[in-house]
């Protein structure tokens, strides 16, 4: 079957915004072409993979786990972690890149918030992710909604899996904790590259999650909060749950603050539904850079990537976005806010802001 243009060009694009288009070393050619021209075979770079079948990607061992039907046979695919406890998920030397994350677990909404992945990076002893496994595979809520966009992919029943590359210079570790009161059956696995050439300034992937239930009127909620060395902004998941369901939420404009800017910002846009490039409202429909996941009963769960078109600082950044209302005329108002954020910055980095705690992350979510 032959690719249509339009998706060779938007991967071509979304490539080479991530800086796989550079050789991992002098003598093999560009990331990409492991994508778009995946008969060469001189990439130099390692294949490796993480599971519970082959918890540290040695070579050689993975499936040595024996089931009822003998060694090999599918003997550990999963684990059931217990409430309060914590597992590594891949603890890897360097250098390398993190290219795909796969992931099952419990289905109930509360899981998708108690349930949190944290990542560490290249020896930093706090994480530059830490977000609840639902927000951080693309979803809000506690809703599993089936989509594809450039950097997640949702299946019906709860098979997620993460797209942006995670480089790394020595070091990489990322753990699951259960905050839970129930025991979370987990099922993952991590692919990765070694060999790959990084400078030691590289961005590494950086995640928060953050939510006010509700937010404060005309104190605009942050999707990034202030970061003050170089990065780029990759986007969002928003989560909105609309505490006034007789008028419209959405006239809320993204602002992003970036290498001085005082009172006013650089980049702003014109609406909350624009800012995710619909219009005229909020639609469920979804698209590779930008969308709407879930828009049912006042919950919307929507994104947007600044892949083909970055947003990059070099000094600092802080990027909002307002809660106006619209109800015969504009209104300031107040709802429910979440948003994971992505974006790359070097390390050392410093510390996310204190992720909301089990109760605030589980409140009001999604009920069938």
């Amino acid at each position: 079957m032959t690719k249509h243009p339009a998706t060779i060009l938007a991967l071509a694009l979304t490539l080479s915004v991530f800086g796989l288009s550079k050789p991992p070393i002098a003598t093999a050619q560009p990331s990409s072409l492991l994508v778009t021209e995946p008969y060469h075979l001189n990439s130099g770079l390692v294949s490796r993979s993480i599971s519970f079948e082959n918890p540290t990607g040695a070579v050689g061992a993975g499936g040595t786990a024996a089931s009822s039907l003998g060694p090999g046979r599918k003997g550990a695919p999963a684990q059931t972690i217990q409430p309060g406890h914590s597992v590594n998920l891949c603890d890897i030397e360097g250098p390398g890149t993190i290219r795909h994350i796969w992931m099952t677990t419990g289905r109930q909404p509360v899981a998708q918030r108690a349930y949190v992945i944290r990542a560490y990076w290249d020896g930093q002893q706090h994480p530059s992710i830490e977000c609840p496994v639902g927000d951080l595979f693309g979803f809000a809520h506690g809703k599993i909604m089936p989509y594809q966009s450039a950097v997640h992919s949702v299946g019906s029943t709860g098979g997620r899996n993460l797209w942006l590359p995670m480089p790394f210079v020595k070091h990489a570790r990322i753990t699951f904790t259960n905050e839970s009161a129930e025991p979370a059956q987990l099922y993952y696995q991590i692919d990765y590259t070694l060999g790959d050439h990084h400078d030691t300034d590289v961005g590494r992937l950086h995640t928060l999650f953050r939510r006010e239930n509700p937010t404060v009127e005309k104190v605009d909620f942050e999707l990034l909060p202030q970061r003050k060395q170089k990065g780029r902004f990759i986007g969002s998941v928003i989560g909105i749950r609309n505490l006034h369901p007789k008028q419209w939420w959405g006239e809320g404009e993204v602002k992003v603050f970036m290498d001085g800017d005082d009172e006013h910002p650089t980049i702003c846009g014109t609406g909350s539904e624009d800012y995710v490039g619909l219009a005229w409202g909020i639609q469920q429909t979804s698209f590779l850079y930008n969308g709407c996941s879930l828009n049912q009963k006042n919950f919307i769960s929507m994104y947007r990537w600044h892949l083909p078109d970055p947003i990059s600082w070099q000094k600092e950044a802080r990027i909002t976005i307002q809660q106006i209302a619209y109800k015969e005329g504009l209104a300031e108002t107040s709802d429910d806010w979440s948003a994971a954020t992505f974006w790359y910055e070097p390390v050392p980095s410093a510390k996310l802001p204190e992720m909301p705690d089990l109760k605030a992350r589980t409140a009001n979510l999604w009920e069938e």
